[in-house]
């Protein structure tokens, strides 16, 4: 067999396909078999391949063999705009590093925050093999990895940010969630609004990149001004939904020992509003609340917080017109923690910001691919992971290959033409 090495040139021009090991020798020396087996694929799952694919192509050789295990891949070119793409499988990781079998377990300990030492000493090879590997999944489009078909795309988001440390300098974790997943991770070097816009574009461009009409109906945030801001400048038609939880807290936190009969009142009558049936009858109870507040708590930080609470009646009603849409942040917080203690037992981040990037993104993924506990498996009728419940689908039922697979192309439809 004659190899001809043709790599693409420019973009991620990779098709990852969930091809096994044991049909893969047949795939590379039978044409016809690989031309079956594509058109097969393709009626099967035709996000893995380019928008172009149905246009025709042509088999185009082969990669040059991988030094470490000698595997080639296909190469095909599109017939519109003659574009090349390598065919790679899930059985092998990016750049040829190992055999997803043989490193997914270690991958899965990531998830929770086994050290890449530990990994080693279990495992083998050494610490930087592991955490290469690892940073190697921020190279996927977080969006268009996790999220398989705009009809899958959530209207409803949660939005918030987690502030951690690189190189001894404070920065923000951008955090935008949705369905238990995590669609949109970015460090943003300060809290303002233009930073966290910057932060929070990436996950704007990478949904638009896969659906450029892609537009949320609303956010939940938990009243950063900044956050607001950057969520409107982002997404101009969005409604921005005040996080009833943290307004809550805020009172909570004021609440004193000597307070503690008044707070139990306090907490009582807001909870009842926030589970009211209707607008009207929120509007209703939040009246109530307030003129309960004035005449019968003490004077002091509580009382004024309660009172701010019944003051933002209208950004907490705004709900009831999106029942879908979060009335709490809930969601965003618990999945910041996750990232969180990542954060917090390798003791943050010590490298450059691109590699604090790409292992914010790369915890992400983990997190949306990796199997969840038994018990929320079948909780969810064998669904394995949050990516497969949002998609209702899944690739492989090894849980790295089918994340590999999901990012064929990375995710995102590439520019047909060929760059020369």
């Amino acid at each position: 067999m004659t190899t001809v090495a043709h790599p693409p040139t420019k973009g991620y021009r990779t098709i990852r396909l969930p091809l096994a090991e044991s049909e893969y020798d047949r795939f590379l020396t039978d044409r016809s078999y690989a031309k079956d087996r594509l058109e097969e694929l393709y009626e099967e799952w035709a996000a893995l391949f380019p928008d172009a694919f149905p246009s025709g192509y042509a088999f185009f050789g082969y990669t040059e063999p991988s030094m470490k295990h000698q595997l080639l891949c296909r190469c095909i070119r599109l017939e519109q705009g003659r574009t090349v793409f390598t065919i790679a499988p899930a059985f092998v990781v990016p750049y040829m590093t190992g055999r997803t079998q043989d490193v997914d377990d270690a991958l899965f300990l990531r998830r929770f925050q086994v050290p890449c030492w530990a990994i080693a000493h279990v495992f083998g090879r050494d610490a930087m093999y592991w955490y290469r590997l690892e940073q190697g999944l921020g190279r996927f489009s977080l969006v268009g990895t996790t999220v398989k078909s705009p009809e899958h795309f959530p209207k409803d988001l949660v939005a918030d940010e987690k502030h951690s440390w690189l190189q001894g300098e404070r920065v923000y974790i951008a955090t935008t969630a949705a369905q238990d997943c995590i669609l949109g991770a970015s460090v943003a070097p300060s809290a303002s609004q233009v930073d966290l816009a910057k932060a929070y574009g990436v996950l704007a461009s990478e949904a638009q990149a896969v659906d450029a009409a892609y537009a949320p109906e609303t956010v939940n945030t938990d009243g950063w001004q900044a956050t607001r801001g950057a969520c409107q400048a982002l997404f101009t038609q969005i409604m921005v939904i005040l996080c009833f939880l943290h307004a809550f807290l805020k009172i909570r936190d004021r609440a004193t020992k000597t307070l503690s009969n008044a707070f139990a009142q306090v907490q009582k009558r807001g909870w009842e509003a926030y589970h009211a049936p209707s607008k009207r009858a929120f509007s209703q109870r939040l009246r109530r609340w307030r003129a309960w507040a004035e005449t019968a708590l003490p004077d002091g930080v509580m009382k004024s917080r309660t009172l701010d609470v019944c003051e933002k009646r209208d950004q907490f009603s705004k709900s009831y017109d999106h029942p879908e849409a979060h009335r709490t942040s809930n969601m965003v917080d618990r999945l910041m923690k996750f990232l969180d203690r990542a954060f917090f037992k390798a003791q943050y981040f010590h490298g450059r910001p691109d590699s604090a990037e790409s292992r914010v993104r790369a915890l992400a993924l983990l997190w949306n691919f990796c199997p969840s506990s038994p018990e929320t498996v079948r909780k969810y009728a064998g669904q394995a992971c949050p990516a497969e419940r949002l998609n209702g689908k899944r690739y492989a039922d090894n849980w790295l290959e089918n994340l590999l697979v999901s990012g064929s192309l990375n995710g995102v439809e590439q520019d047909p033409q060929n760059p020369l």
